[in-house]
């Protein structure tokens, strides 16, 4: 792999310490900063996207490993989320999940319920309930934790096929990823395909369409999660993205799309380095599509965060050269570490400064004009 010179590091740490300083200049509620001007009144449409596993260090990769700039540098506001849950100091995809969907601190394992395994209403389900378009992509399977918590109510993440249940009355108009096994493939031998189609699903399983057909989407490209980028995924994930946006726009009230960069976290569950970067990069591909999208649309919030870091990753000088990069690992498992949170688009003032992760969703439904007091 290629890298840059070590002091690009410090610039990237540098501007996240001054990001919230650039000088900008406010003409009737629109302001100028970063590439493009945004209305600050309020968004119609919100891009959320999740590297899970996604620390400063893997952001941090980008830089060097990327042939041009990282779309991450696109943004002009910058925050940090504090992500433990209610039952550990170091989170899990699950309760890390739910406090964006739901804005609940729960414990580990916890899909779409509070900490005493009482469903709780996530972002989807309220904004699709008044009208809004609602989309989930991911490389993952669709029942892992991150994304089943924006739809499914169980009180363990490992319960896919009762996850799967939730998706047909979901009001989820757009889903992309992996799981078909799930669907009909089940201990209980009921084939949940027939019932997304009773709901008004196409069902397409054999390839990404390069184009919307009418009516609700389910995509389910792998029997659980997709292919890593080395194995073939191509562009998978911002074709995805692209698809979905152009699907949800059509909707005059509004949208909302989560989209999950899910194997960044497992690159790092294996403390490979390779797997991790390919996988960060695809991300910030999308992170330009969706950016891309927000500059011509003009009323879209994107964010992009994380539900905790993975690996304990770093970039690490190889040796006593610090010339040289050398991507390390301090375990198999999760971390502590505070997580960056990216905003760009009309609201993204809300995202400065540090907060626990679940404030990321009060913060959300804030900018679209819903005001939910802080549990």
């Amino acid at each position: 792999m290629n890298f840059k010179f070590s002091f690009l590091i410090v610039a990237f740490s540098l501007s996240l310490i001054t990001s919230s300083c650039v000088t900008v200049q406010v003409t009737d509620n629109t302001v100028i900063g970063s590439e493009f001007a945004i209305n600050e009144t309020k968004p119609k449409n919100i891009i959320l996207l999740i590297g899970d596993g996604m620390g400063l260090s893997q952001v941090s990769a980008a830089i060097y490993y990327k042939d041009g700039k990282p779309n991450f540098e696109r943004f002009s506001t910058v925050g940090l989320s504090k992500t433990s849950s209610s039952s550990d100091l170091v989170t899990d995809s699950a309760a890390g999940a739910t406090v964006f969907s739901a804005g609940v601190k729960t414990y580990n394992g916890a899909i779409g319920v509070d900490r005493d395994t009482i469903a709780v209403p996530t972002i989807v389900e309220q904004l699709s309930g008044d009208g809004y378009s609602t989309g989930i992509v991911a490389t993952s399977s669709i029942q892992h934790a991150t994304p089943a918590s924006f739809f499914a109510h169980v009180k363990h993440r490992r319960m896919y096929e009762e996850i799967t249940e939730f998706a047909p009355n979901s009001g989820v108009d757009f889903f992309a990823g992996g799981g078909l096994k799930f669907f009909n493939d089940r201990k209980d031998k009921r084939n949940l395909l027939d019932s997304m189609k009773a709901r008004g699903y196409t069902v397409i399983t054999d390839k990404l369409p390069t184009k919307n057909v009418p009516g609700k989407e389910l995509i389910l490209l792998d029997q659980d999660g997709m292919p890593k980028m080395s194995e073939g995924r191509g562009d998978f994930l911002p074709k995805a993205t692209e698809l979905a946006l152009a699907k949800l726009s059509q909707n005059e009230k509004g949208f909302f799309l989560m989209v999950e960069g899910s194997q960044i976290d497992w690159g790092g569950h294996s403390n490979d380095a390779d797997y991790l970067i390919e996988e960060l990069l695809d991300f910030d591909k999308t992170i330009g599509v969706a950016l891309d999208f927000a500059k011509k649309n003009g009323e879209t919030l994107v964010i992009v965060t994380a539900d905790h870091e993975t690996g304990g990753f770093t970039l690490s000088t190889d040796g006593g050269n610090y010339n040289k990069i050398k991507p390390t690992f301090s375990t198999k498992g999760h971390s502590g570490t505070m997580v960056p949170v990216f905003a760009e688009g009309p609201g993204a003032s809300l995202f400065n400064g540090i907060y626990e992760s679940n404030e990321i969703y009060f913060k959300m439904m804030e900018a679209l004009g819903r005001q939910i007091d802080s549990l």
